[in-house]
This record gives structure tokens, C-alpha cells and sequence, in this order.
């Protein structure tokens, strides 16, 4: 009675509903009172927990990460507690996300729990429907219709929770889909089921992905992902044809012809343990991106346990020495910055052509990157001789250096990034020697996109140096793509500028490649992760509506996909959607998460 019962939570796992099942099973149900910590909710916690430790009743405190600032009053509370003074049936449950400010004397004192969703889809499958027992699979009017959207129901549940462990090609962001969004689908269903004599599948699909599932995802390409997810497993055909209706091409995947609980189970038992990647519509490559994902976690926790050490045992050099070397390497390969005004000469403001603007905003943005290391570099090198105070901005450069990752006042004023420092370091060598170039010759008849900060200024500006030209409102303009796969990788062999819009290069594409032979998307090819899009002509169109047999791609700068607003009102990773054709359906490819990148992370 006197030990807190904590409940760690963990993403896709709620514990509560349990929690108050066992309440009502132990007789406790009256007795239990529950609140959720938020701000302005302690007092009334505090006066719960005095009560209840009086009557012998139990109190169930959620969320105690969201109140932080009340935690060492509850820590206070707990600990000046009488056992004499307490009933013996008194309990206080308490459910948090790990966080680092939980009073440690709580959890010393306390018994810790967590339930996390089962790993792997045959086993959250099965989990789901050991809860689903033949009386709860009866109980409707369309019985069988019933138990088959149930499973489906269970089925599609599992995608969405077992797509996080493929990363940001399953999901842009991880979602924290929960057993309770199951029941209310679950519940949903008997509703429609029992009151109307057709199945309204539009509307099971619209309740699924759109508000019950589809209410925690944000982003937009993830709702039209869930979008495309549930009609797999919510349609007419998983009632119709059962077993005959397969979830996957393999055929392993399918709702059986069962009607009993025990005979969905025996089913799920049989399945593989190991899930392959094609039941979530992905190609059999994500499990290599899912292993290294982990493979990857796994190292950078263990370099940064041996990150703080400063000197050397052995004969080795110490970490001084490492960073000073590294810090004289990069100093050497340092480029100097521009004058910019000999860049506002040779590309001066002009009405018809917008490109110039845009080029010397970049060459700008990209002085203040290349000025900061000029004097950071050397800086760092006489603070770690002890010359100068190692400020708290040095030491992070010095951290950086040591575990070859960028520093974060390096990354705040360069390009988004996710490579480690030396290739960070090459990537900008290449993109300055690009711009040179682009200085040197004037603009270039094939762009490499990747080069630049903002690409969503320079694709602006060449919709509106077609505006401009033909005196159209620019926002009536939109992009055709063209795939000029008769070229080089690197356009290096186009001798002329196109009459309208753009050739740019250097994209790559991950979850299927550009099959020069059909001239449209295709299949990877095994092991091979990622594949370079040929040169892409963009051609600004007037009240362009888009075109049959293509697929929106979608362009990110970086593999994390995912970004924040910024104040231009663009995301910070997110470029825009690119048509590229196809042969097969495109929500293959949007449940293949296939999108093109303007950078990997090596």
C-alpha cells in the first residue's frame, strides 16, 4: 500500500483500459478515482490520494510526465505518508513517458510495469484477437461479415503499429496508435452492421484512416499512406471471397473462412514469425534499411558512452590530439568566402530573369556558413592548446569533431543534412565548386538541385521567369516533368537550354528505381537501396491538371522525410511533389513510401 504502482508507458501501448478492467474485477471499481496531470491539476490529485488513503479507495494519476513541476510535491506526498494512518486496500497507480525529471525516490519505492505492443505482426495480430472471444464475434446481426471485419480490422492495426520499425519510409513521423483506436473501429462497425442492411465500406474506410486512426497523423503524405492502407483490409471482398481474397501477392496473407475465435487463432499461429515487408506493401530492401536503422542506433549509443574521455591508456592518441589533427584538416579545406559584390555584378537584378536573385542569395547564405568556420576552426585549435577559454560552442565543436558528427552551430547556419562531418564536409566542398562553376559560365544548362539551400526558390523562379515571359499569373502556373533518361546522369551532354522551365540532376530515389527500359517507375532491385534519377526536365505549364498513368513523388531533401514549418511558410525538408510515369497502380508506390531525395546520409 505504501509503494506507487507506476506504469511506464511505451508508443502504442495504453495500459489504462486494463487497468480499470482489473479494478472492476477486483471489486475496486467504485472506489477507483482517476485524473489526468496536466497544469492546475496537482491540488486536486493531492486531495484524491488524501481521501483515498483515509477511505482505502485508489487513485490513478496519468500522465505524470506532462506535470513535471508536481512531481517533487507528489514525491513529498508519498514520502511523508503514515502506515498506521493509511488502509491497507489503499493503492496509487501512476502512468508516465520515460522522462529524466521522475523523482527517483518513486521509482526506488516503487513497482514498475509497462506493456509494450507486441514486435512483429503475426503476434500484435494475435494479440488483438486473443481479446475478441466468440460471444463479442456473435454478437451482431451479420455475424459473419462481422468477424471477418474484425479481422481485417485487427489486421490493419498491426500494419500501422508494425510500419514504425521500417523508419520514414513506413511512416514520415511514428504515430502512437493505440489498442483503444481498435475498439472504437471495433465498436464503429457493430453500430453500422446492426442499422444498416448494406455494409457501408466508404464509411468504415472514411471512420478508419480519417478520424479514429487518421486524428493522430499530421502529416500529409502519411493520410494519404492510411488512406490507401485500409482499403486493402476494409473492403467488400474480405467478406465476399474470404480466404480467395489475399492481402499480399505472396497469398500467405488473407482472412480466413473462420467463424470461431479458436479458428482465427490457429490460423495466426501458422503464419511466419518474421514478417515479410510485401504484406506492408513495401519491397523485401526495407528489411536491409530496417536492420541498418537499428545496427546504426545501436553504435552511435555505444560511441557516445566513450565520447567524454579526453585522454588515451595505450599508445594511441588522445582526443585532443584527434580533434586538433581533424580541426587542422578541415581548416586547410576550408574554401574562402566571396566577394559578394562581384557576384552582384556579374548576376545583376533583372525583371526577365529571376534566377539571378536566387543565386545570390544562395552564394550569401553560403558566405555566412563558410565565414563562421574560418574563424571557428582555428579558434578551436587554440582553445584546445589552452591559448583561449573553451567556450560551451567550442567544446560542442570539439564533441562534433571527436565523434565526426556536425556541430550544432555548424548545422543551424549550413544545409540540412544528415551526413557525418566528413562527408558533410565534402558535400559542401562539391556544392562551392558548383557554384563557382555556376559563377564562371554563367547559368548552367543542367542544375545539380542538391547544391542549393532553398531549391523551392529556384523552382519559383523559374515558374515565374516563364510568368514573366508570357505575362501569366504565376499561380496558374504548375510543373510537368519530363525524365530525360536518353542523357547523362549529370546532363553533362545537353548542349541547349530548354525553350521553357529547367533540367536539373542529382536526385535519388528510394523504395523503386527508374527503369530506363519502360521508360517509368519499377521494382528495386535486391540489395540495392537507393538508385539516381536521370536528369529531370521541369516544365512550367499553364493550368496544368496533372495527367493519367503517373505517381506524385514526393521530394525531401533529406532520408528523414519529416519537417517543420518554416517562417517562409515551407517545410524545412519537404520540396514538392514531382510526376513521374507508371505501369502499375500508383498507390503501389504510395505503400511503397517511394519518394526522391536530394541528398542520402553518406
Amino acid at each position: 500500500k505504501m509503494s506507487p504502482l507506476i506504469f511506464v508507458l511505451s508508443a502504442g501501448s495504453d495500459p489504462v483500459a486494463d487497468m480499470l478492467a482489473f479494478a472492476e474485477a477486483s471489486g475496486m471499481g467504485a472506489k477507483l478515482e482517476s485524473i489526468s496531470l496536466g497544469q492546475g491539476q496537482g491540488p486536486k490529485a493531492a486531495k484524491m490520494i488524501e481521501k483515498a488513503r483515509e477511505s482505502g479507495g485508489w487513485v490513478l494519476l496519468c500522465n505524470c510526465h506532462l506535470s513535471i513541476s508536481w512531481l517533487p510535491e507528489l514525491e513529498r506526498i508519498c514520502e511523508q505518508m503514515n502506515p498506521d494512518d493509511t488502509d491497507n486496500n489503499y493503492r496509487l497507480w501512476l502512468t508516465s513517458m520515460p522522462t529524466k525529471q521522475f523523482p527517483a525516490l518513486l521509482l526506488q519505492n516503487g513497482v514498475k510495469m509497462t506493456n509494450e505492443p507486441p514486435k512483429g505482426l503475426r503476434a500484435n495480430v494475435l494479440g488483438s484477437m486473443m481479446k475478441c472471444d466468440d460471444r463479442m464475434l456473435s454478437d451482431c446481426e451479420k455475424p459473419e461479415a462481422y468477424a471477418r471485419l474484425v479481422f481485417g480490422f485487427c489486421f490493419f492495426h498491426a500494419v500501422c503499429q508494425d510500419r514504425r520499425k521500417f523508419g520514414p519510409i513506413g511512416w514520415n513521423i511514428p504515430y502512437n496508435f493505440t489498442p483503444e483506436d481498435l475498439t472504437t473501429n471495433r465498436r464503429q462497425l457493430k453500430y453500422f452492421l446492426d442499422n444498416f442492411e448494406e455494409i457501408p465500406y466508404t464509411v468504415l474506410q472514411f471512420l478508419g484512416s480519417r478520424i479514429n486512426y487518421g486524428g493522430r497523423v499530421t502529416d500529409k503524405k502519411d493520410k494519404v499512406l492510411i488512406d490507401c492502407l485500409i482499403k486493402i483490409f476494409i473492403c467488400e471482398e474480405v467478406v465476399v471471397k474470404g480466404a480467395d481474397y489475399h492481402f499480399s501477392a505472396s497469398g500467405i496473407f488473407h482472412c480466413p473462412n473462420a467463424s470461431s475465435q479458436d479458428e482465427f487463432l490457429s490460423y495466426l499461429r501458422a503464419l511466419p514469425i518474421m514478417t515479410p515487408p510485401e504484406v506492408f506493401g513495401l519491397h523485401e530492401n526495407c528489411e536491409i534499411t530496417c536492420a541498418e536503422a537499428e545496427s546504426m542506433a545501436m553504435l552511435s549509443d555505444i560511441m557516445a558512452l566513450n565520447a567524454g574521455g579526453s585522454s588515451s591508456s595505450g599508445g594511441g592518441k588522445s582526443a585532443d590530439e584527434v580533434m586538433d589533427e581533424l580541426a587542422a584538416e578541415l581548416e586547410k579545406q576550408t574554401p574562402n568566402p566571396w566577394d559578394l559584390d562581384n557576384w552582384e555584378d556579374r548576376f545583376p537584378t533583372k525583371y526577365e530573369e529571376s534566377r539571378n536573385t536566387v543565386v545570390k542569395q544562395e552564394a550569401a547564405k553560403y558566405n555566412k556558413l563558410l565565414s563562421l568556420l574560418k574563424v571557428q576552426l582555428p579558434l578551436f585549435r587554440r582553445a584546445v592548446k589552452g591559448f583561449v577559454v573553451m567556450t560551451d560552442e567550442l567544446e560542442a565543436i570539439g564533441k562534433g569533431l571527436f565523434m565526426n558528427t556536425v556541430p550544432e552551430g555548424w548545422a543551424g547556419v549550413g544545409f540540412l543534412s544528415l551526413k557525418p562531418l566528413t562527408a558533410w564536409y565534402k558535400d559542401l566542398n562539391d556544392r562551392i565548386a558548383f557554384f563557382n562553376k555556376w559563377y564562371e559560365g554563367g547559368h548552367p544548362i543542367s542544375f545539380w538541385l542538391p547544391g542549393l539551400f532553398f531549391p523551392q526558390a529556384f523552382l519559383t523562379a523559374v515558374m515565374q521567369n516563364f510568368a514573366r515571359a508570357h505575362k501569366y499569373p504565376i499561380d496558374r502556373i504548375d510543373f510537368d516533368i519530363e525524365v530525360r533518361d536518353d542523357a547523362q546522369l549529370d546532363g553533362s551532354d545537353l548542349r541547349e537550354h530548354p525553350e521553357a522551365g529547367s533540367y536539373m540532376y542529382g536526385l535519388f530515389l528510394e523504395g523503386c528505381r527508374w527503369d530506363n527500359k519502360i521508360h517509368a517507375l519499377g521494382a528495386s532491385l535486391p540489395k540495392v537501396l537507393f538508385t539516381q534519377v536521370p536528369v529531370v526536365h521541369f516544365i512550367p505549364t499553364l493550368d496544368f491538371k496533372g495527367k493519367p498513368g503517373v505517381y506524385p513523388c514526393p521530394v525531401y531533401k533529406v532520408l528523414s522525410r519529416k519537417g517543420t514549418l518554416s517562417t517562409t511558410g515551407h517545410s524545412t525538408n519537404f520540396v514538392r511533389d514531382m510526376i513521374l510515369p507508371t505501369m502499375d497502380n500508383p498507390d503501389v508506390w504510395i505503400r511503397a513510401g517511394v519518394a526522391a531525395f536530394l541528398a542520402l546520409k553518406y
